[in-house]
């Protein structure tokens, strides 16, 4: 028995022997307070807001926040002081953890809804989220729907929007306390993280483009550092064949990499998880949108003083897929295709050096040298 199946008929069978007792004891106050999920860093990471706003809401919660393993150092400070618990449909032993705590009051699930069932599992007695979720049998256990926005709006934000009230503040770095981290190789100068690596080969950027872009950053007089994550190393080979630069790709954890963007005057990355950690670490950040949707990642009501910018080509004839996590929405516009349907990044390819180096020099201190003209 393969370990996701496994998974799966501990949280049903748990979820349908919990379903006649579940809302016991409701009107005792929400003491605790579960995030279920199963997404990507970036996401993960998007869900921010929400995690601000419940501790704004219910200061004396306890708030708990599913992660996969792999993100767990990143929380180690205990931002808004949410606790993280160890999930992954792929290791049967976190679900078994899990159904070690103790019942939550109130549960949010994003995403997918089908985690509205380990919710159920985890005796949560109230349940929130999107409405829309294809089959249906992945929301029987959903006690509240909300819709998706109708008008374009940054993702964190309308997942926030599950809790009712006024926003939390927006966020600010000393929000989230540095996780600890291994010593590791870093630049003693000012420098600027070029992160090459990305979930799919449909969001890199072209090496050559990478390589002026770097030439750029060290004229002007930023030490260009190549990251990219373990396995990834080819790409930078790519982009600087003759190691030119220091590269940390596949050398870094999440918490040295943590470290790395804190201290950087610049990131630069495609729309991928480092993007995002970018924001969390008030690294001035150019994210490089080819499929995705820079309205839906973007910084938002929460992440609105964060020096972040979205640069790509809007708008793109291929980015034309309207759908947000299996639900259909009139505003959207995003590419969600494979390599199997795109064969190659075209909506990538479009974005010339000139505007990403323009972007930089936008958040440059003052008095700063500007960059040389583009190649």
């Amino acid at each position: 028995m393969g370990e996701r199946f496994a998974t799966r008929v501990r949280v049903v069978s748990r979820a349908l022997a919990n379903a006649p007792r579940r809302r016991s004891g409701a009107g005792g106050g929400t003491r605790r307070v579960l995030v279920a999920h199963n997404l990507l860093l970036g996401d993960t990471l998007m869900l921010t807001p929400l995690l601000a706003k419940i501790r704004a809401r219910i200061p004396a919660a306890d708030i708990a926040l599913l992660a996969r393993p792999a993100f767990l150092p990143l929380y180690a400070g205990r931002p808004y002081g949410v606790r993280t618990l160890a999930f992954t449909p792929s290791r049967s032993s976190t679900v078994r953890a899990l159904l070690d705590e103790p019942p939550f009051d109130l549960a949010f699930v994003v995403g997918d809804n089908r985690y509205s069932w380990l919710a159920a599992a985890l005796r949560a007695r109230r349940i929130v989220a999107h409405a829309g979720d294809r089959p249906a049998s992945k929301s029987w256990f959903v006690d509240e729907s909300r819709p998706y926005a109708a008008e374009p709006r940054a993702w964190g934000d309308m997942v926030a929007d599950l809790l009712d009230g006024e926003d939390a503040p927006p966020y600010c770095a000393a929000d989230w306390p540095a996780p600890p981290a291994a010593p590791f190789e870093r630049p003693s100068g000012r420098y600027a993280v070029l992160h090459v690596g990305a979930s799919t080969p449909l969001k890199r950027w072209l090496p050559e483009r990478w390589l002026a872009l770097a030439e750029a950053l060290a004229h002007d007089g930023l030490e260009p550092v190549w990251s990219a994550g373990p396995g990834e190393e080819p790409l930078v080979e790519a982009c600087d064949p003759s190691r030119r630069f220091r590269s940390l790709a596949g050398r870094a954890d999440l918490a040295q990499l943590w470290h790395l963007l804190a201290g950087a005057a610049l990131l630069v990355a495609p729309d991928t998880g480092v993007a995002h950690l970018g924001r969390v670490t008030a690294t001035p950040t150019v994210a490089l949108f080819g499929p995705g949707s820079a309205p839906i990642c973007g910084r938002g009501r929460f992440w609105r003083d964060m020096p972040w910018e979205a640069v790509g080509v809007e708008p793109f004839p291929c980015r034309d897929q309207r759908v947000l996590f299996r639900r259909e929405l009139p505003w959207v516009r995003r590419c969600g295709r494979s390599t199997a349907e795109c064969a190659e990044p075209r909506c990538m390819q479009a974005i010339g050096l000139a505007p990403v180096l323009e972007a930089a020099a936008r958040m440059r201190p003052a008095g700063h040298p500007p960059a040389p003209p583009a190649r």
